[in-house]
């Protein structure tokens, strides 16, 4: 499966009735780590319910390019996504090992008992606590679940709102290791998050949205964004 590596948003509205959530906007995503910034209802969550293909746009289009140059949609563009929302996404009834064995059905994954175990492994989830029925998680617990059925798939694109949420510190840095394995491996990443101080270093490319409207963006390398300029940038165009 050839992987996505250019994500290309060209005029992309939507409305929600009378409320605006985006209002054309054009943005180009590649590998790497696209941090999403902007204040409460400034319309990151519906541009990553966009770009996930979940939300649908009132008006412009999300192209999806491969490696190759080849466009992906559909089902087969599906497989390339992982995606972290707001609300975790896992059955609470079910264990952590029995969440992962059901996405990995669906998703067709091969080997699902040790990818599983690695992933969990990866995130934190210990022995004991991965046999629990997840609705018995903690809020950090869930984002660490959640983010493993993100992983499960080995996707080229991953998006994810807010995924400090809940976490400890241990939990942030296993977080922040994943984000560098996944930069390191060639993927793209867009992460919606107010936690400036944990993605700083990662980030190489930093959008800010304000009123659904584009209102800032720059490109660097890995590591010459700092998190105080990262306050003042988020500050200067959400006020």
């Amino acid at each position: 499966m050839t992987a996505v590596d250019t994500i290309e948003i060209s005029g992309v509205s939507k409305r929600y009735g009378r409320h605006r959530a985006l209002a054309s906007v054009d943005l180009s995503l590649s590998t790497g780590l696209c941090a999403l910034l902007g204040p409460n209802g400034a319309g990151k969550s519906t541009m990553l319910g966009i770009i996930s293909t979940l939300v649908r746009p009132s008006a412009g289009k999300v192209v999806y390019r491969r490696t190759d140059g080849s466009e992906a949609a559909g089902a087969a563009l599906r497989q390339h996504i992982g995606v972290l929302a707001h609300e975790p996404m896992v059955y609470g009834q079910l264990s952590a090992e029995e969440n992962l064995r059901f996405w990995a059905e669906l998703y067709q994954v091969p080997d699902t008992e040790r990818r599983a175990s690695d992933l969990l492994d990866r995130v934190g989830l210990d022995g004991k606590a991965r046999q629990r029925p997840a609705s018995t998680y903690s809020r950090g617990m869930l984002q660490r679940l959640a983010l493993a059925r993100a992983l499960l798939h080995e996707p080229s694109v991953l998006l994810l709102d807010e995924p400090f949420s809940g976490l400890d510190r241990k939990g942030t840095a296993a977080l922040q290791e994943t984000l560098s394995v996944a930069r390191g491996d060639g993927r793209l990443l867009l992460v919606v998050t107010h936690d400036l101080e944990a993605i700083a270093e990662h980030t190489d490319h930093l959008v800010v949205l304000r009123r659904g409207k584009l209102a800032h963006e720059d490109r660097r390398a890995a590591g010459e964004f700092d998190y105080r300029e990262l306050q003042d940038i988020y500050h200067r165009y959400s006020d």
